[in-house]
């Protein structure tokens, strides 16, 4: 108990709960986890959990994305304020003069509506009135007739007022305006300062364009409509010239993407429109639209014969018809300068709007994640003026309850008759005939079904039901597999518990690294040093270099007292295993060094290692008597191995490699040339290598050495006495490089005792 807490935290009480889930989980037939998997993955779909909501509004946009893209309307066109007007015209806002004179170009061409998404709501600070009204200023101090002065101010005053100017576009324009304006729908959000007369003036601004019928039933309210505190209007002279105008707010979804446009807002005791209704309805011969309210929300809104289908809180899901500049777009530069088509906006709805993205309206949609705001409002109007609209009915929430239990019923039945295979293949049907089910309602008719949550429930039936299957056969196995994992490598428990007959004797010959490792030693400092603290640093020693070894992938093969051996390659295939085994060597003599230091710090000895690893092909598999054997390997490769481990003692190494491990590592790991050697038993010689780092060394070392590759040149030309001077220099500037003392006492020798001519510089190991 004291042990599981310290582990997870939780009371004694939460293990036994535990406990008491999983017998009741295993306790538990197939149809009875089918229908607890139906009954939660409904009450998610009633709670809507917004997490899952996030992924099921994903799967729309997928949905919408590969449909593809729509022929926009013919009737809908962006002037658009573009990078290129930006340059042209200058930086944004401009003096209201010039969008006058696009109102009126585009007027004399025929323009049936001009909506504007952007918004006026302070007075032209480019206007020049402050200046003649301090140049009559000065004027009057000089004397000049009052009213004569104050006649010709009126002349320029009319002329100067940029707002005046735009007004009268208005006003004189064959095209109705449809101007721009934006909820504030908290205090927090602005205007809460605003008092409530200025509040009553504002909302008679924007009163003609104003829902002018709602039908209540019922005696519902109209609680169910977003609900703003102020509008934020155009400045007076527009509004009056413009009359009608609609808002552009828009609410994004969880995730930020906009999917939707509210089309009904509620401030004060009125219901407003947005501004692609707006300018939608007075394309449509000014027609009026009705709004219908039952008991649960908005039941539809009407404009004419067309109906415009909306969620209960009058939510119109945006029908996209592709990626920006779907519809046509016209630069308001080239507009200015009459650089288009005649008639190129004859009877048509023209937005003007902002799309250069230094001008900050882009929004984030299931199309783009950068997309022009005012291009929202076109596909709005759009989807009113052809009637292609995306909808999600009430009786769709039925269905979608009908699919969970219908799907999760259908899969948890044919995992009960058959088996997880041919259940996981029926569930996979089950699953594309939903998903191509939802995507065909989808483009054909425009509705969304829910695709997440019948799928949820269809994956956790048979997950569950699969789980309970293989849980309930594998217990008595995980036992047997926890067991033998005490003995031998858990790779080796799992490779038997898949292939049963390779519980026999025998093996494979593979290409395999094997790594040797002992402390140097360890007999004399066992007898200078209390049982009970030899055992403390054993036990810590070997439990440190396993954890490196299992780091690596490699397969513990046995403890020889105080020695290591391990394999790497099997029983799991790796490529690169002489890598892995090289690797661990340098993270055993790092961690051996940490160990030293607290060690000696505890007052307990030092240890030092000797390891060697060799690569080859090499027998692996269960070898022994039938009564008991080990998962091991044995052959020349694994002699050799062995041998270059007690070599180390000889040339002041720390890590011997053969010969075959540093051509598969050399481009990678930093070795040392150490010798050429023939092996007992052998003719050919080999050459080993001491290991050095993974990776490049700093200069100085690696100056030194190739003085020392240099040095063994000489030493195997015979050249002795100015090899021994090299090797003396190396040993004196890098102490590191300790196997530099063994060839100053070999070239002192074989001065004093020259070798026959026959001599070919191999060493002869005879020692095990």
């Amino acid at each position: 108990m004291a042990f599981y807490q310290r582990i997870t935290g939780l009371p004694f009480a939460g293990f036994v709960h535990m406990k008491k889930f999983l017998s009741l989980f295993f306790s538990l037939n197939k149809f009875s986890l089918t229908f607890y998997a139906i009954i939660f993955v409904v009450l998610l779909f009633m709670a809507k959990f917004p997490f899952l909501e996030s992924i099921e509004l994903k799967t729309y946009d997928l949905r919408l994305l590969s449909r593809g893209k729509l022929i926009p309307s013919p009737h809908v066109v962006i002037a658009a304020i573009d990078e290129r007007s930006l340059n042209v015209e200058g930086r944004w806002p401009w003096p209201r003069s010039k969008l006058a004179r696009l109102v009126d170009i585009l007027s004399r061409d025929g323009a049936r509506v001009i909506a504007f998404d952007v918004g006026f709501f302070e007075p032209d600070q480019a206007s020049g009135l402050k200046v003649l009204e301090a140049l009559g200023q000065r004027l009057r101090l000089l004397g000049i007739d009052e009213h004569l002065l104050e006649s010709l101010m009126e002349e320029e005053r009319i002329k100067l007022d940029h707002d005046l100017a735009l007004a009268s576009s208005f006003k004189n324009s064959n095209a109705t305006i449809v101007l721009g304006y934006f909820f504030h729908m908290s205090p927090q959000s602005g205007g809460a300062s605003i008092s409530p007369h200025e509040i009553k003036k504002r909302l008679a601004l924007i009163s003609p364009s104003q829902y002018p019928l709602v039908a209540f039933k019922e005696g519902q309210e109209d609680y169910f409509f977003p609900r703003a505190r102020v509008p934020q209007v155009n400045i007076e002279p527009l509004c009056l010239a413009a009359r009608f105008s609609g808002y552009f707010n828009m609410f994004p979804d969880s995730d930020g993407s906009v999917r939707r446009m509210p089309m009904v807002i509620a401030c004060g005791s009125a219901l407003f429109p947005p501004l692609a209704l707006e300018a939608a309805r007075h394309f449509l011969s000014h027609t009026q639209p009705i709004i219908e309210v039952d008991s649960r929300g908005i039941k539809d809104i009407r404009m004419g014969e067309k109906f415009i289908p909306t969620d209960p809180q009058g939510h119109l899901l945006i029908n996209y018809c592709g990626p920006p500049k779907t519809f046509p777009h016209y630069s308001v530069a080239e507009i200015l300068r009459n650089n288009f088509a005649p008639g190129a906006f004859k009877d048509k709805v023209i937005l003007v709007g902002a799309t250069a993205v230094g001008i900050y309206d882009m929004r984030n949609t299931p199309v783009s994640p950068v997309f022009p705001g005012v291009e929202i409002h076109a596909t709005v109007i759009d989807n009113i003026l052809e009637g292609r609209f995306l909808k999600k009915p009430g009786w769709a929430r039925i269905y979608d309850l009908l699919a969970i239990i219908l799907l999760a019923s259908g899969a948890g039945f044919m995992l009960a008759c058959t088996g997880p295979l041919k259940g996981g293949i029926s569930a996979a049907g089950l699953a594309f005939f939903h998903l191509g089910l939802s995507y065909f309602v989808f483009v054909s008719h425009g509705i969304w079904l829910n695709v997440l949550y019948p799928l949820l429930a269809l994956s956790m039936v048979y997950t569950l039901v699969t789980a309970h299957k293989y849980f309930s056969e594998q217990r008595e196995r995980s036992r047997i597999k926890g067991a033998f994992s005490q003995y031998v490598p858990s790779q080796v428990v799992s490779q038997m518990l898949k292939h049963p007959d390779k519980l026999k004797l025998g093996g494979e010959k593979r290409d395999l690294t094997v790594l040797f490792s002992d402390i140097r030693g360890f007999t004399s400092l066992s007898e200078a040093t209390s049982p009970e603290i030899m055992v403390s640093l054993l036990n810590e020693y070997l439990t440190v270099m396993t954890g490196i070894v299992f780091k690596h992938q490699g397969t513990l093969d046995k403890y020889m007292g105080d020695a290591i051996m391990a394999f790497y390659g099997a029983p799991i295939s790796q490529e690169d295993h002489p890598e892995r085994a090289c690797q661990t060597a340098l993270e055993m003599l790092d961690a051996l060094a940490q160990l030293n230091e607290k060690w000696v710090m505890q007052g307990k000895p030092a240890l030092d290692v000797g390891i060697g690893i060799n690569t080859g092909y090499m027998m692996v598999g269960n070898m022994g008597s039938r009564q008991r054997f080990d998962y091991t390997v044995v052959g020349d490769a694994v002699n050799l191995g062995a041998r270059l481990e007690g070599a180390n003692k000889s040339y002041g190494t720390n890590i011997l490699i053969g010969e075959a491990t540093y051509i598969r590592i050399k481009d990678r790991f930093t070795c040392l040339e150490v010798d050429l050697v023939r092996v007992k038993g052998k003719n050919l010689p080999i050459r080993i290598y001491e290991l050095l780092a993974h990776g490049p060394v700093d200069p100085a070392l690696g100056q030194s050495i190739k003085m020392f590759h240099e040095a063994l040149e000489l030493y195997r030309s015979r050249r002795w006495d100015e090899a021994g001077r090299m090797f003396a220099n190396i040993l004196q500037n890098t102490p590191r490089l300790r196997v530099a003392e063994v060839y100053v006492k070999r070239c002192k020798y074989l001065r004093q005792k020259p070798p026959g001519q026959h001599w070919d510089g191999v060493f002869i190991m005879d020692a095990k």
